[in-house]
């Protein structure tokens, strides 16, 4: 009897720590092999979408359009452009959200202020009917200081006062997230050190945002649990 092939998916990896999360366990769940690509370290051009089943695009504290010091985000745009254009499983998560965007042709710029700490996105009309609902009012990580502008024909699914586009779909295998639902609790730890500078730069203090990750730990990993199950089943059709 013949055992199923593995399903494969790939994370585009920006910075160390800012890692799968808890979106990792889920995926072995169901069945994947896991693997990360360093960006900037490992060659874009290497990368074989057609054997992969899912690729997630993930966060960092770098601006899409700032490719004069970082050249290789020419070639990330094209690959992710590539897999739009195939429109095959993607994820994107706060910068991969906005690679996604710039990919499509929007703008990506500062915001003016900084969005970092933990709140509720709420839902447009459209965003109502979507994976984003699975959510139901759970205060999620918010940690970036740029925006993306919603690619033509396109529409915002979820908002915050801050920022207005906080995700939107390019497909219906395609999701794009300004916000953060993936980091582990347990290791959120890392990312205070990491962004020490950024925290102390925008006046919060590493204490309020270590509080509120451990009220809302367990709100977070069962909201995300139900989102990724509720996209994964969509996207993976």
């Amino acid at each position: 009897m013949m055992r199923p092939m593995k399903k494969t998916a790939l994370a585009l990896r920006h910075l160390a720590f800012e890692d799968l999360g808890l979106i990792e366990p889920l995926l072995k769940q169901r069945g994947f092999d896991v693997a990360y690509h360093e960006a900037g370290v490992d060659d874009f051009h290497a990368v074989d979408l057609a054997t992969l089943d899912l690729l997630i695009v993930l966060g960092g504290p770098i601006s899409v359009e700032d490719e004069a010091r970082f050249p290789w985000l020419v070639d990330e745009l094209a690959l992710i452009r590539r897999r739009l254009e195939a429109r095959q499983p993607l994820l994107g998560l706060c910068l991969g959200a906005q690679l996604m965007a710039r990919a499509l042709g929007a703008r990506v710029k500062p915001m003016g202020v900084k969005e970092i700490g933990f709140a509720p996105v709420a839902l447009t009309a459209a965003g109502q009917g979507t994976a984003l609902a699975a959510l139901g009012g759970q205060p999620v990580l918010h940690w970036h200081g740029d925006q993306f502008e919603l690619p033509a024909g396109m529409v915002s699914l979820a908002t915050t006062p801050v920022c207005p586009h906080q995700a939107f779909a390019p497909h219906d295998k395609a999701l794009g997230l300004q916000f953060h639902p993936e980091v582990d609790p347990a290791r959120f730890e890392q990312w205070l050190v990491g962004h020490i500078d950024e925290l102390d730069h925008a006046g919060i203090a590493p204490a309020e945002l270590r509080a509120t990750m451990a009220r809302e730990a367990e709100g977070l990993k069962a909201a995300l649990a139900r989102l990724m199950e509720r996209w994964l089943d969509q996207a993976l059709l």
